[in-house]
């Protein structure tokens, strides 16, 4: 029903926004969970779980046992559900959706005879036109012919009740579980130097990058356990600035949390994990030495995000906009994974942009007198003769953004040279007469 309605029939109801991308995170921790009940477990739909028991129920009991366990367990995690056990996967999802229970074994068309044809899984369309037809009931369906139901509602009916019945097979389709990325040693002695410890760290990332390699995935954060001999545990976690599986280049950028690590009496384990990783494809082997510059600026970001925080390590990148105060944005350098900015059009090039853009600067003309460009002009306590001066370039304020710096009208720029060195980039307000300094040419 509608919000309105609902608040009509109670009006204290209490409503917050439906987080769909964390309820499916929950539905998925309890599908891994729900392992310990079935081999193959499965969602069923958004709110829901299917798992194939055949075989399990005797080690709890029977299936009244299981459930109760089943419900038990949920209750003490404060979950809320309904449960069915059946003999066919349409019979147990038409249980558990309408009351729940037990269908004992050979039972099946008795135990759903009671329910609404709604519970086979048919569309909303097909389930009002059978209750027209005083077909409000599953047993209703049971002792008819199926020719004429599927010639009047379709082949889908007959499928769901053949399934929900046992006559067509549906067996549950778990997905895959997800790769794990970790790796453990156990030493049969303990140790504590740094050198011990990144010996027995090489010989773990060989393995996890191994790993990674055949899931062509790539580590963006790396954490390392270091258990020590009073059972006391030690960590250190890196982050990447982007994907990587070189155990060379990982284990420099551990070298330095290690060194920092209190061994203690001594560490007797090590384990490796990977919590977070990325699609990285696999590279091509060349003979000839590869250029490694964008590798180098990696390592650089990810030495400095390590010490300083990658939120901390940023960069300019492009951005489409005429203004000079919005023609760049800043960004994290680790996490700049926006694409690239379109091509422009064709047509003829941009003039130049200065080195340095900073906020205006009033500039004094020497002579009120003087044409555009004045032939002298006072900025920063210093007096500048024009030598050159190349312009103007007239840009418009965007008129979608209420931008207070731009409330004076349009700008125009020009590129000035000077006697006295300075290469400065000037405008000019028709509208407010002025001169403004704002970014100066290397």
């Amino acid at each position: 029903m509608t919000l309105a309605n609902a608040r009509a029939i109670c009006p204290a109801l209490e409503t917050r926004p439906a987080d769909l991308r964390h309820e499916a995170g929950v539905l998925a921790a309890l599908c891994r969970w729900a392992g310990r009940y079935a081999p193959l477990v499965a969602a069923e739909g958004a709110d829901g779980l299917i798992a194939d028991i055949t075989g399990v129920a005797h080690l709890f009991g029977g299936e009244a046992g299981l459930r109760t366990d089943l419900h038990a367990r949920l209750d003490r995690m404060g979950l809320a559900a309904h449960s069915a056990i059946a003999d066919t996967r349409g019979a147990a999802h038409a249980l558990a959706r309408h009351g729940g229970g037990v269908i004992g074994p050979g039972d099946t068309a008795r135990g759903l005879a009671r329910l609404p044809v709604a519970a086979l899984r048919i569309d909303p369309d097909t389930a009002a036109a059978l209750g027209r037809l005083g077909l409000g009931r599953i047993g209703d369906l049971l002792p008819l012919p199926r020719a004429p139901l599927a010639r009047r509602f379709g082949p889908g009916l007959i499928l769901r009740l053949d399934q929900a019945l046992g006559a067509q097979p549906e067996p549950v389709a778990a997905d895959p579980a997800p790769p794990h990325f970790g790796v453990r040693i156990t030493l049969p002695e303990p140790i504590g130097l740094q050198a011990d410890v990144m010996a027995g760290l090489a010989r773990l990332l060989d393995r996890l990058c191994a790993r990674l390699a055949l899931h062509h995935r790539g580590a963006r954060r790396l954490v390392l356990e270091l258990r020590r001999v009073d059972r006391a545990t030690a960590q250190v976690e890196i982050g990447l600035a982007r994907p990587m599986r070189d155990p060379a280049r990982i284990a420099a950028l551990f070298a330095r949390g290690v060194d920092e690590v209190d061994a203690g009496f001594g560490i007797d384990g090590l384990r490796l994990s990977a919590p977070l990783t990325e699609p990285l494809a696999p590279e091509q082997a060349e003979t000839r030495p590869p250029d490694r510059g964008g590798d180098a600026l990696a390592d650089l970001v990810s030495r400095l995000g390590n010490r300083l925080g990658f939120d901390r390590v940023l960069r300019l990148r492009p951005a489409e906009s005429l203004i000079p105060e919005r023609s760049f944005l800043i960004v994290p350098a680790a996490h700049d994974d926006a694409p690239a900015p379109p091509a422009e059009a064709p047509g003829p090039p941009l003039p130049p942009r200065p080195a340095v853009i900073f906020p205006p600067e009033e500039a004094t003309p020497l002579s009120p007198a003087d044409p555009l460009p004045p032939s002298g002009f006072r900025w920063r306590r210093r007096t500048l003769t024009v030598l050159r001066a190349t312009g103007p370039e007239r840009i418009a304020p965007e008129w979608w953004f209420d931008d207070p710096a731009w409330r004076s009208g349009l700008r125009d720029y020009w590129r000035v040279e000077t006697r006295e060195g300075p290469r400065l980039w000037v405008y000019h307000t028709p509208q407010a007469p002025g001169w403004r300094v704002q970014g100066e040419f290397a």
